[in-house]
């Protein structure tokens, strides 16, 4: 039996329409749900992820495209993780393709978070000259996800966070009445203000932000 075809298997097995219920409802119904927790799901997928290393080393891409288009959320999140570590530092420049393709699928903030923070800020580590040319596509896509992942892609990046492309990103979004684009500003901020706060709180009370942007942003840091 393929990684796939196993994985499904064991996952299936485990179905709780209680679970289920409960975690639809906490992801505003957007999604169907096998109703595994997380913890579970892990010790399945990391036993199934050595048994068929290989496999996996060798397709990775393909196989977390596929578990990111089955039906289920939690397949969603396998094949997020299979694509972050398994693709770190080995990323090819058509890559971003993909990326871009991850980020506006079956999207919400709990798999495009970790693909923008993960996969796309890896990518760009990788590929530094692609950095501008990639933030200033998404940024002006008619896409929110893509729009709220050039704010948070550095989130990873601690002090080596280009500051001057995040108020960049800052000042063409803060207009923003999108809760998800106005809770991003204020995150990214506030992240790294803990390497730079009298920056981040220099821009934040000279600069008109949303007041959800503003909150959030000076929450741990005055």
């Amino acid at each position: 039996m393929d990684f796939i075809s196993e994985l499904t298997s064991k996952l299936s097995e485990l179905k709780n329409i209680e679970n289920a219920k409960s975690m639809q409802a906490y992801m505003k119904d957007n999604f169907v749900f096998l109703g595994i927790k997380t913890k579970e799901r892990r010790v399945i997928l990391q036993n199934l992820w050595k048994k068929h290393q290989q496999e996996i080393k060798i397709n990775f891409r393909a196989i977390a495209w596929e578990l990111f288009n089955k039906k289920e959320r939690e397949f969603h999140y396998c094949g997020v993780e299979i694509m972050i570590k398994e693709a770190k530092k080995k990323y090819t420049i058509e890559d971003i393709e993909l990326i871009e393709k991850f980020i506006i699928t079956h999207s919400w903030w709990d798999s495009v978070d970790f693909i923008a923070k993960y996969i796309l800020g890896n990518y760009l580590r990788q590929f530094p000259n692609e950095t501008y040319v990639v933030i200033e596509r998404f940024s002006n896509a008619n896409n929110m996800w893509l729009n709220r992942s050039t704010i948070i892609f550095q989130l990873d990046y601690k002090a080596t966070t280009n500051f001057e492309l995040l108020i960049s990103e800052c000042e063409k979004h803060k207009e923003s009445n999108e809760f998800f684009i106005q809770k991003a500003i204020g995150w990214a901020l506030r992240e790294y203000g803990t390497f730079n706060p009298k920056g981040v709180i220099h821009y934040v009370e000279n600069t008109n932000l949303k007041s959800l942007s503003k909150k959030e942003a000076l929450r741990k840091l005055i």
